[in-house]
This record gives C-alpha cells, sequence and structure tokens, in this order.
C-alpha cells in the first residue's frame, strides 16, 4: 500500500491507495504548520481504516513548506553568491534585478571569480584557488552559512563548479554549497537565480525532511519516504534535501498526474479547481508539459524545470461581488481555507462561488436553504462568468486548433458544467476532488539531460542515443525499475548562432518506482 499527501493553500488531501485501487480518501482544511498537518491527517486516516503501518511501502508528499518560505521570506537562511567567470559576466553581478525584501532576506551577498567555461567545454579562466580561499575567508566572517556556485556554461561542463566546491568544502566544511549545474538549464543569470534560492533554503530543507521523518516514524511509520517535484515525479528525502527547489510546482504537477491516472486518458487538458484558483494544464504523453520560457518565483526569474501551468483567479472559495459596470463577478479574492467558517452554507456571512454551485444544485454540501433565496438568474449569470474565465484560460493553453479533451480535477470543480462552449464535454472523474493525492501517491521517478552539445558530421544519431542511455542511467539510480523506464521527451534545439553545429538536446525519462530497494530513512533525515 501507499499513502499519497498533497498540501494546498487551502486544503489537505489524503489517499490510502493499494495496487492502483484508491482504498479510501480524506480532505481537510491546510494547517498554518504543515509538518502538523500533515500529521494530523496521517491520523484520521488511520483511524478510519485501521490498516497496520508496517504494511505501507511508501509515503509521498506534494508539500508548500519550501515555496511558502520563500514567498514569505521567513525561515532563509544567510547565503552567499559565488560567480565563476571573469573577467566575462561582470557587468551583471549576481541577484541583479532582485526584490530587494529577498536579497535582504537571505542577506546575499556576491561574488565574482575566475573561472567558467565557453559553450564547446573550452575554459574562460582557471578556476584561482587562492582567490576563491579569500572569498571563503570572507563568507565565514560574514557569517553566511549556505553558498551558490554558478560557473558560465556548467551545464555543459561542471568542471568548475566541482573544484570550486571542493576548495569551499575544505576550507569551510560547514558551508552548505549549491552547484548550478544540478539544478538549472542552459542561462546564466536564471541558473544562477535558482541556485541562490535553492541555497538560501537548504537549512530549512534539513529541518524540514528530519521534522516529516521523525512524525511519521512517531506515528509506527516504517515506509520510505518521498516528495513530489516539479515534473510531476518523485524524489527520496535525500535528494529533496539537496534541491528544495524542486518542489516549488509539485500540487499542479500532482493534479495533472492524478487527472491522467484517474482518467486513463495521455494527451487532454487539465483544469485543476482549488479552493482560490484554477490551475490549468496540458498533458503530453501522460505528464505536464513543461513550461519553454523563464518562470518567475517570488519575483525572480529563474530556469528550473517547471509546468506549463496557466493560474485563473477562480475557486471554491472565489468571493463573489460586482464589476465595474455593477454587474456580478467572482474572484480573485477568496475565503480560502476559512471557508467552512465563512461561506453561506456553512453558515457565514459571505457569498462565495461555493454556494453559488450549492445554489444552482450541482453540490449538495452545507445547507441549501441558506442561499434559496439566490435568484436562479443571479446565479446562472455568475457561474456563466465562471465557465467564460476557465475556458478562455483553457484557450489559450492550447497550441494547435486540435481539440483535446478536458478533465475536471480538484474540490471545486464542481463549479464545472458537463460542457464548456467551443472546447466540448468536461470529464469528472471518481475521486476528482483528491487527485492531486492520487498523483503524488502513485508518482513514477524521472531522470533528466539538458546539456549542449556540439554535433559532427554524422554523429547525431549516435549523440542522441547516449543521452537517452543518460537520461535512463539517471532514472535507474534515482530509484525506477530498470525494465519500465521509457524515453517520453526528446527536444533538440539547433544553436545557429554559434559554431560547431552546437545543439541544445533535453531527454527526459521516467520509470515506475522501485519499492523493493526503497530504504526506510532514518529519523535524522539520511538513508537508513
Amino acid at each position: 500500500m501507499r499513502i499519497g499527501i498533497d498540501v494546498g493553500g487551502t486544503n489537505t488531501d489524503v489517499v490510502l491507495v493499494d495496487g492502483q485501487r484508491v482504498v479510501d480518501s480524506l480532505k481537510v482544511p491546510t494547517q498554518p504548520d504543515v509538518t502538523t498537518g500533515i500529521v494530523s491527517v496521517l491520523k484520521q486516516l488511520h483511524e478510519r481504516n485501521g490498516y497496520r503501518t508496517d504494511a505501507v511501502d511508501a509515503i509521498m508528499i506534494g508539500t508548500t513548506h519550501f515555496i511558502n518560505a520563500l514567498i514569505e521570506r521567513r525561515r532563509l537562511a544567510p547565503s552567499a553568491a559565488i560567480r565563476l567567470g571573469l573577467p566575462a559576466t561582470a557587468a551583471l553581478p549576481p541577484m541583479v534585478e532582485w526584490p530587494e525584501s529577498l536579497v535582504e532576506a537571505i542577506r546575499g551577498t556576491p561574488y565574482l571569480c575566475h573561472g567558467g567555461n565557453e559553450y564547446d567545454g573550452r575554459v574562460i579562466t582557471r578556476v584561482d584557488r587562492d582567490e576563491l580561499r579569500r572569498v571563503v575567508d570572507d563568507i565565514v566572517a560574514k557569517e553566511l552559512r549556505c553558498v551558490a556556485v554558478t560557473s558560465v556554461f556548467s551545464p555543459v561542463t561542471a568542471e568548475a563548479e566541482a573544484e570550486a566546491a571542493a576548495i569551499i568544502a575544505e576550507h569551510a566544511p560547514h558551508l552548505l554549497i549549491s552547484q548550478s549545474h544540478e539544478i538549472g538549464r542552459i542561462g546564466l543569470l536564471e541558473r544562477e537565480n535558482a541556485t541562490i534560492i535553492n541555497a538560501a533554503l537548504s537549512e530549512l530543507a534539513i529541518d524540514i525532511v528530519r521534522g516529516l521523518r521523525t512524525a511519521i516514524s512517531g506515528l509506527g511509520y516504517s515506509a520510505a519516504l518521498y516528495l513530489s517535484q516539479n515534473d510531476g515525479t518523485l524524489m527520496d528525502i535525500e535528494y529533496a534535501r539537496r534541491f528544495p527547489v524542486s518542489t516549488f510546482a509539485s500540487g499542479p504537477t500532482n493534479s495533472m498526474r492524478g487527472a491522467a491516472l484517474l482518467s486513463g486518458l495521455s494527451d487532454c487538458a487539465v483544469v485543476d479547481v482549488g479552493g482560490t484558483t484554477s490551475d490549468i494544464g496540458i498533458l503530453q504523453g501522460g505528464f505536464p508539459r513543461e513550461s519553454n520560457v523563464d518562470v518567475t518565483v517570488a519575483g525572480v526569474r529563474t530556469n528550473f524545470r517547471m509546468p506549463d501551468v496557466l493560474s485563473v483567479g477562480i475557486g471554491g472559495g472565489s468571493i463573489v461581488g460586482t464589476d465595474p459596470s455593477g454587474g456580478p463577478d467572482v474572484g480573485p479574492q477568496s475565503v480560502g481555507h476559512e471557508i467552512t467558517e465563512r461561506a453561506l452554507v456553512f453558515g457565514g456571512e459571505v457569498l462565495t462561488a461555493t454556494d453559488v454551485a450549492v445554489a444552482k444544485g450541482w453540490s449538495d454540501l452545507g445547507d441549501p436553504e441558506r442561499v434559496s433565496h439566490l435568484s436562479q438568474e443571479y446565479v446562472d449569470q455568475i457561474l456563466d462568468r465562471i465557465v467564460e474565465r476557465i475556458a478562455e484560460g483553457v484557450d489559450r493553453m492550447r497550441v494547435s486548433a486540435r481539440a483535446l479533451p478536458l478533465v475536471a480535477v480538484g474540490g471545486g470543480s464542481i463549479l464545472l458544467p458537463a460542457e464548456l462552449p467551443g472546447l466540448g464535454e468536461v470529464v469528472h472523474l471518481e475521486h476528482h476532488a483528491v487527485a492531486n493525492a492520487v498523483g503524488a501517491a502513485l508518482g513514477m521517478i524521472s531522470g533528466e539531460v539538458d546539456r549542449v552539445f556540439s554535433v559532427p558530421a554524422g554523429q547525431r544519431e549516435s549523440l542522441l542515443d547516449e543521452a537517452k542511455q543518460e537520461a535512463v542511467d539517471r532514472a535507474v539510480r534515482a530509484g525506477a525499475v530498470p525494465a519500465t523506464v521509457e524515453v517520453v521527451d526528446v527536444d533538440e534545439v539547433p544553436l545557429a548562432y554559434l559554431p560547431g553545429n552546437a545543439t541544445r538536446i533535453r531527454v527526459r525519462a521516467v520509470g515506475e518506482l522501485n519499492l523493493k530497494h526503497a530504504a526506510p530513512v532514518a529519523e535524522e533525515g539520511v538513508r537508513a
């Protein structure tokens, strides 16, 4: 058996899964202390089902711990950013264009040093070991505790970053080091930004991983613990401890993966209607389509793996008001996790989208008598507005005129009718309200390669095969069953402005989680 948990801004969802069958599910309001909320929902699940905790093979969690910390500017570690690129790159220092409040929150301190490579691996300048030691001395003197190391074109060759990291670790072993080639993609500033964010979250990641493991062990579970990552697959907690930025978009990707698993559709549009927003994404081959543009996180441009998701300010808790012309409008303000206290049908005083759905007869939540005074004309106007905005969002996400099936998930999917104008039938699923937790519970393991190759004449196929095999090997090392690993995404982008027939090749492979070799995790957060 597996347990999947997804922590959203409004609700925390949990499912108990046996094989591919959902045994039970539970939805409770998200608590301010995310770890406490996870413990609470696990206790409730166990009380309802009475299963043996040692019969649970793995627990998968999609968490908002890290993105919340970044947005709220709290529990971030004092961090240094070391860029290896001199004499190049000096015009734009690290953390340029960052929000000042975030720079202050991490006490962000930039350093420019010699090192780095060209796109074809040629050395710009060698790493200056003495220079780097002086920088480390200054970092220690300023009581910074985490370091982000970024080298020019490190996704092509990581030698400079690896050398610098070794020098830093030798000179100041207590510093936590993040290297950009392990986190971001081609694009210096965006990759550097992602690495600095990762470094600032490093201490929190250690605490969160330890806290989750200790809490779950305290409930009697010996199961392996996994966290959901941005591409809809899973990572073990040691990986999560090193790369907390990989969890940022786990909520939308879990929902889309859950939609694929529950519907059996591998190519479709998915609308995940939560309490505050509706997240719209596209499934390709059963996995979320990834964004091909830089993604802004907490005001910072980054380029690590993120799903291509459009968020619309419509959810079950959205507050109904009036537009500038005096007509009815809904969102983006929401009562959020307070919906069971503030919505009319639950005894509150605020008219929400959920109240409107109940008045229409699409849901039997709460007390329908409390919304019986709403006229059907008014209700229809509000629902038409909701449908119009969702349909517009789905249309924006399509990249061709080809019709795509549309799957609705999330607790707020009661707001959507059986058909959207111009888009066709809306597929409503059993367990739709906890599709995000289903996606977490039945997640897979991935491996990815993303770098620039110099492609000699006649060797394109052999280089592609090499990249594919490397992606497969990475998936197996991450915990996938070798026989199940498949290459699901291959992307070639010729870089015409560079000599040598340079081509950026991205390959992603996924496979089933190998539970037989999933070791339990010790309470201090490392593998037992």
